[in-house]
């Protein structure tokens, strides 16, 4: 016969898995938000200005293109949507000037496609300052 107290085994917890877990979990949104930082689009909007305070002398290129693909250069239909011809629009419409700026006016159901053969032929031309026109989304009250 055993007359021996019991003793209460002491119960404690383990908290070294659960730390590690909190330090891998602290270390996966480490990485994961400098990912973010990565892939932030910098879009420079057109301001908008008067014809009073607009210079005669500055001119801007302004490239449209439509829901079916199709290119306006200034407001000129182009003939076809190859870089080619897209190319030869530009050069007729602005000559040897590569310093005035270049706005894409791209309609939202136009495809990918369109708009970076726009960037592409621009960019090959030497044009540094393209911007993208959008409008505000309107608040509804």
């Amino acid at each position: 016969m055993n007359l021996r107290p019991h003793r209460r085994q002491s119960h404690e917890l383990n908290l070294t898995p659960l730390i590690d877990v909190v330090f891998l979990l602290l270390i996966f949104f480490m990485v994961s938000t400098t990912f973010d930082k990565d892939a932030r689009i910098k879009v420079e909007l057109p301001q908008a200005a008067t014809q009073d305070e607009a210079s005669e002398e500055e001119k801007v290129l302004d490239i449209t293109v439509d829901n079916r693909g199709n290119y306006y250069v200034n407001q000129r239909k182009v003939i076809n949507n190859k870089a080619l011809t897209l190319r030869r629009a530009i050069e007729k419409s602005v000559g040897d000037r590569r310093d005035i700026p270049l706005i894409i006016t791209a309609d939202a159901q136009t495809t990918h496609q369109s708009v970076v053969r726009v960037m592409d032929v621009a960019s090959q031309m030497g044009f540094l300052h393209m911007t993208f026109a959008a409008r505000q989304p309107v608040e509804e009250q």
